[in-house]
């Protein structure tokens, strides 16, 4: 690990003299920044302490806190105890403009109607602030927690759990996922119920040829909902007719009016309104599931909550008719594709099968570290340290919203990861989201989620963003606005 050249003002050649009489942790923080943008401070180098480096360059230790405090925020350090305050991540730089464009121009990914790879034409579309929805904070991913699991599963791992495994997957992880649902969701299951796949994007592909040999080809959808989920069935030959979202949830009425025999439902935080299914409207959508619907339930977001109680998964409520899906790439990390589904028992063996002979199961080794976690306790702690940091970040959008957008709506904010904010003027959000990539701010159109027309909107997440970079792109944002509608 690389250690600092010296404590105080040798650190980094910092200046005594050159501490400003106002905003100190402004400075301290932006050259501590700068250090890390730059590779003076590699990933692993450790911080001198805040008693040190206040006593050197002659600041009060609740300076140099603070400074600490808010590269922390960014995710740039992380606290470790006896271990000190040590770099575990580089800033992103500002994207370079290339000479040619390397994908298509800005505006030309919100004209028309989105194609199958608009989300990742879009992923890669140079920004400086991104408020992609639905993507986590990554650079407080739990390497230090995810580490030491790992090497404990190492070194107690069996040589036969490296051969092939059960396609349902890892024993250990399906009984650590059926105690964490009965702890955090009110599911009772038991290990053989779950199935463990590659996040709910798959559990709806490996879905689609189950559903078709039960004869059903329509799985209604929120209205708005999620454009990628709706993707997914629309490629495997589903119809996904819309059904109306109120200030209550879906609308039950709606949704027998489809003949529909299954609906794709995220009742704990809808997406993309935020809207929290009522205990009213929860006690429709089990009536038309008794007379032999089939509700797909996506819990979204249903462990990021700030101001509002837990509330329960329908999957505890009505299991023979609920298929239950869950992920972590909310909460850790996309890119470790886990996921699980808890299918009604007359699907629980169709669904291995279409599993097995698709990939013959998961990972295992990421399997195991994961159900580390979720047995240790880390992974509620960290838990409960992203809804501190989410709050903070939230409540920053909603402020810069108030203030660069008036007379807009934030809607959703009492959970999530995201708000999705509607506004006045008569401009479509395509041509908004268009104009506010072309000066460095990347969200979504809420008409992209979207099969009727209704009043324009941007999805704006905000987990994975500063506070300081929220305000600065909320206001880009503000000004597109006016610029367009004047």
């Amino acid at each position: 690990m690389n250690e600092p050249s010296g404590p105080g003002s040798d650190f980094l050649q910092l200046d005594a003299a050159a501490v400003p009489a106002v905003g100190k942790a402004d400075w301290l923080a932006g050259r501590l920044r700068g250090a890390i943008a730059d590779g003076r401070l590699t990933v692993g180098s450790r911080l001198p302490s805040t008693r040190v480096l206040a006593g050197e360059l002659g600041l009060s230790r609740g300076v140099v806190t603070e400074a600490y405090r808010r590269l922390a925020e960014d995710g740039h350090v992380e606290g470790r105890r006896r271990g000190g305050t040590v770099v575990v991540a580089v800033p992103r730089p500002a994207p370079q403009a290339p000479a040619r464009p390397a994908g298509p121009a800005p505006a030309s990914l919100f004209t028309g109607t989105p194609t199958v790879d608009v989300f990742d034409a879009l992923r890669t579309a140079p920004a400086r602030v991104d408020f992609t929805p639905g993507r986590p904070d990554l650079a407080v991913f739990p390497r230090t927690a995810w580490l030491r699991a790992e090497r404990s599963v190492l070194a107690e791992l069996s040589a036969d759990t490296l051969g092939y495994g059960d396609p349902r997957g890892a024993p250990r992880l399906r009984r650590a996922v059926a105690d964490w649902l009965a702890r955090s969701r009110g599911i009772r299951v038991a290990p053989d119920e779950v199935l463990v796949l590659a996040g709910t994007s798959q559990a709806l592909t490996l879905l689609n040829p189950v559903l078709r040999a039960d004869g059903i080809d329509a799985v209604a959808v929120e209205e708005p909902s999620s454009l990628g989920a709706r993707q997914h069935l629309l490629h495997g030959g589903m119809a996904t007719p819309p059904v109306p979202v109120d200030e209550h949830g879906v609308r039950v009425d709606a949704l027998r009016a489809t003949g529909a025999r299954a609906v794709l439902l995220t009742p704990a935080h809808q997406f993309p309104t935020g809207v929290v299914t009522s205990g009213e409207r929860r006690r429709e959508l089990l009536r038309w599931a008794q007379e032999g619907g089939l509700i797909l339930e996506d819990d979204y977001d249903a462990e990021h909550r700030y101001d509002r109680p837990p509330v329960p998964a329908l999957r505890a409520l009505l299991a023979d008719q609920v298929c239950y899906l869950g992920s972590v790439s909310k909460l850790l990390a996309p890119a470790l594709r886990i996921g699980w589904a808890v299918p009604p028992p007359r699907y629980r063996a169709a669904l291995t099968d279409i599993k097995r002979f698709t990939d013959l199961g998961n990972p295992v080794l990421p399997q195991l570290v994961l159900a580390r976690l979720m047995e240790s306790g880390e992974l509620e702690r960290h838990l409960r340290m992203l809804r501190g940091r989410h709050r903070r970040r939230r409540d920053a959008m909603i402020a810069a919203v108030a203030e660069h957008l008036p007379g807009a709506v934030a809607h959703g904010a009492a959970a999530g990861l995201h708000l999705t904010v509607t506004y006045a003027p008569d401009v479509p959000d395509t041509e908004l989201a268009g104009a506010a990539l072309a000066r460095g701010v990347k969200c979504q159109p809420l008409s992209w989620h979207r099969q009727s027309p209704g009043r324009p909107g941007l999805v704006l997440g905000y987990s994975a963003t500063p506070p300081g970079v929220i305000a600065d792109g909320v206001a880009t944002l503000g000004r597109a606005l006016r610029e367009l509608s004047a």
